[in-house]
């Protein structure tokens, strides 16, 4: 079978390689499937470039999460297993963590559903108890990550104030659900959000940016705020100051969705029924942006890697 392999650490677009491969087989308590639609996600090209949390030994093949086919004919999404990603045409997951995929969406979108919507939900609902009627400010919200919290903080009866890199962008968040959109490369965000929320700030700030984003987070949370960490995509970490949170009287939550995959994963499950529900009434319904072809899955990784999408971008591995 042909599977996109890694064999040094670089820039996608310039470490993958198609090659042949043997067609992986399932363990105990696994399954084979067949891929139908792989999502892209930032941390994809992090493997790329070895700068994931995880660092699966070299070659191997991207992809964290998929829509696929079962031998018995169910389509379902799925977490491969690393070193053995989804941008392939074949994989194994471990049969307890695969998950019926919705209904309501085709392939690319049940793809895409996985990891973006659960870390959303988890960080809004679990980590920050998101309440109807509060300010939700998300950061990077016409990208993968972002378009989730929109949606999903609308379909919660927040208020969502989302914060995107240019004019395309910013249309791209408004035709999500943002009530109110800053484009932080003409407007100065913190006096946008303070003057949007009549001074009091936002209650929730979900930032999966982390940088300036993260410092423009602790000027403009409300009291008794909550800022959701969720990764670093400008590549810098802040270092909070933890006597400005006490002073203020705002939290700082982290969330690394995956250790849920481990510590309960009865809590995933949940999730995912709740987000299943949520696509059938349409409330959310993942953006794609781009859906790529098997031959062309470096640059999809590429243009991730680089910020220039909106949404998600997808690969289907039998063609657009």
């Amino acid at each position: 079978m042909q599977a996109w392999q890694v064999h040094r650490h670089g820039e996608p677009a310039e470490v993958m390689r198609l090659e042949e491969v043997e067609k992986p087989r399932p363990g105990e308590g696994q399954l084979l499937l067949k891929v139908r639609a792989a999502n892209i996600n930032f941390p994809d090209a992090l493997l790329c470039r070895g700068q994931y949390q995880v660092r699966p030994p070299l070659p191997f093949t991207p992809g964290l999460e998929i829509c696929g086919e079962t031998e018995d004919g169910r389509r379902v999404v799925a977490g491969p297993a690393l070193p053995r990603g989804g941008l392939a045409e074949y994989v194994v997951a471990d049969e307890a963590a695969v998950l019926p995929a919705p209904e309501s969406l085709d392939d690319a979108e049940a793809a895409a559903l996985h990891i973006g919507y659960q870390t959303g939900w988890f960080g809004l609902h679990r980590r920050a108890a998101l309440r109807p009627g509060e300010t939700l400010l998300v950061h990077a919200a016409a990208g993968g990550v972002g378009s989730a919290a929109v949606q999903l903080g609308s379909a919660a009866g927040a208020r969502v104030i989302g914060v995107v890199g240019g004019r395309d962008k910013a249309r791209t968040a408004r035709e999500l659900g943002c009530d109110l959109v800053v484009d932080r490369r003409a407007d100065d965000v913190v006096a946008a959000v303070t003057e949007a929320t009549g001074g009091r700030g936002a209650d929730v700030i979900y930032d999966p940016v982390g940088g300036d984003a993260y410092a423009q987070s602790a000027k403009c949370v409300a009291f008794e705020g909550r800022i959701v960490v969720v990764g670093f995509a400008s590549g810098v970490i802040p270092t909070p100051a933890l006597n400005h949170a006490l002073v203020k009287n705002y939290s700082v939550l982290g969330l690394h969705w995956g250790l849920y995959r481990h510590r309960d994963p009865a809590a995933v499950l949940d999730c995912h029924e709740k987000l299943t529900e949520l696509a059938a009434k349409g409330e959310i319904k993942p953006l794609i942006s781009g859906r790529f072809a098997m031959k062309d899955a470096p640059d999809a990784v590429q243009r991730v890697a680089d910020g220039v999408t909106t949404g998600r971008v997808v690969v289907l591995p039998e063609g657009v």
